[in-house]
Parts: structure tokens; C-alpha cells; sequence
């Protein structure tokens, strides 16, 4: 409650600044973005959503309905899913819900967690015989070669992660970026370990702000963060100007797309986990976990910015703020606060990314793109099977592809830029569903008998 008023002011303040460039207001610049004019970008985002919805909407009746099984009728809200059950405050991750939704109950499931544990406890096992064992070893020393061995697992993730870049082709990264970046956390200072890319300069010094721990969770993170590296090392010879993502869901989705190649097989051939047996059921189990982040986020993706656009144009006055943002809510990700939640409150401002100012439908975007990448690098790489098979590591045509897009930066329209490497100008969700297939048959199958969708509440 306290923000609100500093909120509201501060709209005011930005869309000063906006009108003073020229725009209508803040949302107008936000849209100004993406090669187009602002209205038909608009559109754009709501055609994209559109061609996903379906999958969400199985998502969501398949998650209520496992909801209900378990709490009755208070795992519902008028066919809308709880907010408070789903294991996230802004209900854009599901994954929480796992031990509910899992559909075959421990099949396919890779301990990347345990063989990642394993790993650093060799290296201090190591480390400790060759100090002479732990018992030669003073409580301080002790503490000391824990933090030696969490450096060596943290650069070890990393180097595994720059490995599959290199593997396409792309540079090894430059000494100074295991120098100075920061790949454990501090002992002698707080920071904020939110993971985070910095270009520090327009000549190639990059690095990564992390506080790395031995967890599969993490291990992506590198692999992603190092697609915004390796976009900045792409792009660094076009003049500071056009050193940028084609647009900024290019540069979300560029280590994303190398995050979807890491399939059983890939992790495999890296020695994570033993070659599993695939069965029908593992492959339901593995996009089911997929779906939990990528597709239950796609709404939330897309709903923040609907908030601010509507904030910054005023057709969503103050006095509306908190109502218009569960409206939103109900409306694309079907969920609902079990209790009312008036103006006394302002829901909006909880998220990061409302009073830090950044723009949200980069995320959306960039879960759309990332997998039509995918599927344009399947294709380079000859890939034959199920899209979700897919794993391109080491194709040196896909690596080829994939870093002359970058090259490019911003240096022309994104749709130039995206024709060059899927064939088409346009942003399009058909590859998320050619990639979710086999869980959208099962969800259907699932949800056979039940009413799907929900209620869209009336506006205020």
C-alpha cells in the first residue's frame, strides 16, 4: 500500500516524459519497439496468444480439476484455479504443484540434482585428501576448501554450459570472463544473486552476476544466461547503436532455445544421467514438468503489460488498480484469489518488475520464439522424429545458422533478422504445440467429461 501512491505518481511522471518525446504515453514507447506501429503490435501479441491458448486452457482445466480431487470445492474459484495453491505469488510457475500433477508417479525422472551433488563432493573430497584429510585441517581452513570447492563446481557448470556453445561452432569465452565474473556468492559483502549477463563494454569484456549452487535449477540458469553472452559477443563488431537483441524477446529467448536441446540424450552424452529408457509415459512425465514453467507462464507473460499498457493510456484509473489486475487475471491465466482483494491492497506492485519499470512481453515473446528457433535449428541439423527429441548439440549448420542470426543484432528489422533464420517474417506459436503434441492429446484424453474454461468476471 505504500508504493501505490508513489506508483501513481510516477505513471504520471513517465508519461510526461513519453509526450515530451512524442508518444502518447509510456506504453506507446514500450510498443514502439518492435518494427511495427503500436496498435497492430498489440494485435500481434494477442494472435500469438491465441494460437497457444488451447494448450493453456487443457493446462489449466487438468490442474483444477487435480486441485478439486484434493481440496474439495476449495480448489476451485467459479472454474478458476485457486491463486494461493499454486506454489508461486504470481501464479507464472506451477512447478510446485509437481507432487500433484506428476502423471505416472516416478517414471523418467533424472536425479540431475544428485549426480550434480555428487560432483562437487568429489571435488572437496579431493581437495581435502590433498590437504593431508580433514582432520589436519582447522575450522577456518575447513570453511576455506567448502568455498575452493564451490569456485571449481560453480566454473565446472559453467564451462559445461560455454561447452555446448562452442560445440555449435560459436568462440570459446575470453580469459577475463572467468576472472571477473562472479560465479559464487561473496563472503565478504551482500549482493543480489539474481542471475544476470552484462556486456561491460561494446569490445567483448562480458560476464555473469551469479551465486552458483550444484542444482539442476542453476545449471540451466548458466546455459541461459550465456545465450545473452554470447548474443553481446555475436553482435559486438555492429556499431554501439545497433549492439542489441533484434528485439528484446530475441535476446530472452536466445539461450532458451539452447536450454530446450538439453534432452535426456544431451544429458547423457555430458555423463548427467545414464541413457533412460524412453516409454510413452516418461515422455507425458517430461513435458508435464515442461509445461509447469513454460506454458503455465505464457499468460502471466502476456497479462502484466495488459495491466500497464491499460495504466499508462488510463483506461486503467487508480482507483481500479487492484481490480483491473485480478480481471486480468481471471481473464488469460484463469486463476482467482480465494478471498476479495479490494483497493486496500496493490497485488501489482508485489512483482519486480511493475515499480522497477521493465518491460514483461519480452518473456512472452521470448517463450514463443524460442521454441520456433528450436525448431528452425532442428531443421538445419536434419533432425527426424518428434520435435521434443530434438538435440542439435554439435551440428556445426545449426551453429552456423544460429550465430549468423545473431551477428546481426539490431542492425535491421527483426522480421529481416527472423526470416533469415526460420524462413518466415512472422512471430509464431505453432512450434510450442508441434512440441507440447503429445501432452495436449493426453490433456484432452484427461479432461474428457469435464467443463474446461472458466468464467470471464464482469469489468468493473
Amino acid at each position: 500500500i505504500p508504493m501505490r501512491k508513489d506508483y501513481q505518481r510516477f505513471v504520471e511522471l513517465t508519461n510526461q516524459g513519453a509526450t515530451e518525446m512524442g508518444f502518447g504515453n509510456t506504453g506507446e514507447v514500450w510498443r514502439a519497439g518492435y518494427d511495427m506501429p503500436a496498435a497492430d503490435f498489440q494485435a500481434e501479441a494477442d494472435r500469438l496468444w491465441g494460437q497457444v491458448q488451447p494448450l493453456y486452457e487443457q493446462l489449466q482445466c487438468y490442474t483444477r480439476e487435480k486441485l478439486v480431487e484434493k481440496y474439495g470445492e476449495q480448489g476451485s474459484v467459479d472454474g478458476m484455479i485457486p491463486a494461493h495453491l499454486t506454489g508461486n505469488l504470481w501464479q507464472q510457475d506451477w512447478g510446485n504443484l509437481w507432487p500433484i500433477l506428476e502423471p505416472y508417479k516416478g517414471v523418467g525422472s533424472l536425479d540431475i540434482n544428485g549426480a550434480l551433488k555428487d560432483q562437487r563432493d568429489e571435488i572437496l573430497a579431493d581437495m581435502v585428501s590433498a590437504a593431508g584429510g580433514m582432520g589436519k585441517l582447522t575450522p577456518a581452513e575447513q570453511v576455506e576448501i567448502e568455498r575452493k570447492a564451490d569456485i571449481e563446481m560453480a566454473t565446472r557448470m559453467t564451462k559445461l554450459a560455454e561447452s555446448f556453445y562452442t560445440g555449435l561452432g560459436m568462440p570459446a569465452l575470453p580469459p577475463t570472463f572467468y576472472a571477473d565474473s562472479m560465479l559464487v556468492q561473496p563472503r565478504d559483502r551482500d549482493v543480489v544473486c539474481h542471475a544476470s549477463a552484462w556486456p561491460m563494454n561494446t569490445e567483448g569484456d562480458v560476464r555473469i552476476k551469479m551465486c552458483i549452487k550444484a542444482n539442476e535449477e542453476e545449471l540451466t540458469t548458466i546455459y541461459h544466461e550465456l545465450g545473452h553472452i554470447y548474443y553481446y559477443l555475436a553482435y559486438k563488431g555492429q556499431p554501439p547503436m545497433f549492439q542489441n537483441g533484434a528485439h528484446d524477446g530475441f535476446h530472452e529467448a536466445i539461450g532458451d532455445t539452447i536450454v530446450l536441446s538439453m534432452t535426456p540424450d544431451y544429458l547423457a552424452s555430458i555423463g548427467l544421467v545414464d541413457k533412460p529408457a524412453v516409454s510413452q509415459e516418461a515422455v507425458i512425465n517430461s513435458q508435464m514438468r515442461m509445461a509447469l514453467a513454460k506454458v503455465a507462464f505464457m499468460p502471466f507473460g502476456l497479462m502484466i503489460d495488459r495491466w500497464r499498457w491499460g495504466v499508462f493510456d488510463g483506461s486503467i484509473t487508480p482507483e481500479n488498480y487492484n481490480t483491473a489486475w485480478w480481471e486480468l487475471k481471471a481473464k488469460y491465466q484463469g486463476v482467482a484469489p480465494a478471498g476479495a482483494r479490494g483497493e486496500e491492497f496493490f497485488d501489482p506492485g508485489a512483482k519486480y518488475h511493475v515499480p522497477g519499470n521493465t518491460p514483461y512481453t519480452r518473456y512472452f515473446l521470448s517463450h514463443i520464439l524460442q521454441f520456433q528457433f528450436y525448431k528452425s535449428l532442428c531443421d538445419a541439423a536434419g533432425h527426424e522424429g518428434p520435435l521434443y527429441t530434438c538435440n542439435f548439440a554439435n551440428n556445426p549448420e545449426a551453429g552456423k545458422r544460429y550465430w549468423a542470426m545473431m551477428e546481426r543484432g539490431a542492425s535491421q528489422p527483426w522480421q529481416q533478422t527472423m526470416k533469415e533464420l526460420t524462413g518466415g517474417e512472422q512471430m509464431d506459436g505453432s512450434a510450442v504445440l508441434e512440441y507440447f503434441a503429445p501432452l495436449q492429446t493426453w490433456l484432452v484424453e484427461q479432461n474428457k467429461g469435464k467443463t474446461c474454461g472458466w468464467e470471464q468476471p464482469a469489468k468493473s
